[in-house]
């Protein structure tokens, strides 16, 4: 394997519900050598969820404190909660040639963009709005009402797909994360990443 300069910035978006979180489990199984960073958020863990693995959680005042300290890449409040990413960690494997992961909503998701152009940015979407409403009803965790924000917001969220490079459509777990590996294996292919191959030939004495 050509052994890569920089590693990938790579953006997973999508509603509430669309199985983000089981599309990366797919994908970090068959792909180990991406790191996915662990989000902060200011919100109450879910039942099974672990501190440092599923999110880093914070109060609102330390999440805070990180915002004026300049630590966040980006950063976001959704449905009264802050989320957002650690900038050092980021970079510090971006710089190993490590590919990363950044599971985000739609504001973080532009923020990245203006910060880091070359990021990879890939919308999530289900196969209906009937689909995803009665995936957030099977979770039993959240209520009629809060649901109903949800589907809302997930309208919403949809419509700014179009500033994103890559739309895939999660019907099946395991189709949507090959999708997705197909996209980095492109990118990865890119002739502005890979130029200096090009170059080592041209500049070649016969």
């Amino acid at each position: 394997m050509i052994k890569k300069r920089r590693g990938e910035l790579i953006v997973l978006s999508g509603p509430s519900g669309v199985g983000k979180s089981t599309v990366i489990a797919e994908l970090l199984s068959s792909r180990r050598d991406i790191h996915f960073s662990v989000s902060f958020t200011t919100r109450a863990p879910r039942v099974g969820e672990e501190d440092g693995v599923n999110y880093n959680f914070v109060t609102r005042e330390e999440f805070e404190r990180m915002i004026r300290d300049g630590e966040l890449l980006e950063y976001a409040e959704y449905v009264g909660n802050y989320y957002g990413t650690s900038l050092k960690v980021i970079e510090d494997y971006l710089q190993q040639g490590t590919d990363v992961l950044l599971d985000i909503e739609v504001q973080g998701a532009a923020k990245v963009r203006e910060k880091c152009p070359e990021a990879v940015l890939i919308f999530i979407i289900p196969p209906s709005l009937e689909e995803l409403s009665r995936r957030l009803r099977n979770r039993n965790t959240d209520s009629v009402d809060v649901i109903a924000q949800r589907l809302e917001k997930s309208r919403a969220e949809c419509r700014e797909s179009v500033k994103y490079d890559y739309l895939v459509v999660n019907d099946n777990v395991m189709s949507a994360a090959q999708e997705i590996l197909a996209i980095l294996e492109a990118e990865r292919c890119r002739v502005k990443k890979r130029i200096h191959l090009a170059d080592s030939i041209i500049g070649t004495q016969d």
